[in-house]
């Protein structure tokens, strides 16, 4: 009977003591693709030049172009948790140029007359996600950063500088 009381006891306390992970937004991210340093990353850049004219349209080029900043986010994060500064910066400057090209493409469809308010509401659960991983990234990383390459001139890199304008852009510019 101790058992089953104890046991019992356990299973309340866990219950009412755990809390569910709630996430802030529920736009989920891809998994990494291939990564800068590769062996099929050039061939993966040249696929993406030409992918480009496969999304006609401007929704096509929604899609595209928020795919596209998804995929350099997360590189850039997971090349930031490598400690790999320089290549992460490019990664991340690729995903904010690729940001700004989402919402004039909405625009022409507005223009177009077609209903966006389904790809409105899913364009601002990825803004949500990208500020999630932006300012996760921003507590990871130190503020700036001397990146000596071999043989090669030093870089200073502005990491929070660089993290908190790409937050600008997906916050101020789009609300």
């Amino acid at each position: 009977m101790r058992i089953v009381l104890s046991l019992f006891i356990f299973l309340l306390l866990f219950v009412v003591l755990s809390k569910p992970a709630v996430a802030n937004s529920e736009y989920v991210l891809p998994y990494p693709s291939t990564m800068p340093g590769g062996a099929l990353y050039k061939i993966h850049a040249i696929s993406e030049y030409i992918q480009r004219y496969w999304y006609f349209g401007s929704f096509g080029q929604f899609s595209y172009n928020l795919k596209k900043s998804d995929k350099y986010l997360v590189e850039a994060k997971t090349l930031f948790e490598y400690k790999q500064y320089l290549l992460g910066s490019k990664a991340l400057s690729k995903s904010n140029s690729y940001f700004l090209k989402i919402k004039p493409s909405l625009n022409q469809a507005k223009k177009e007359g077609k209903n966006i308010s389904e790809k409105l509401k899913f364009f601002n659960s990825a803004i949500e996600k990208h500020k999630e991983v932006l300012e996760q990234i921003r507590k990871d990383v130190p503020r700036d950063v001397l990146w000596s390459p071999e043989k090669d001139i030093p870089t200073k890199i502005m990491l929070h500088q660089e993290i908190e304008q790409a937050i600008t852009l997906r916050t101020m510019l789009y609300e």
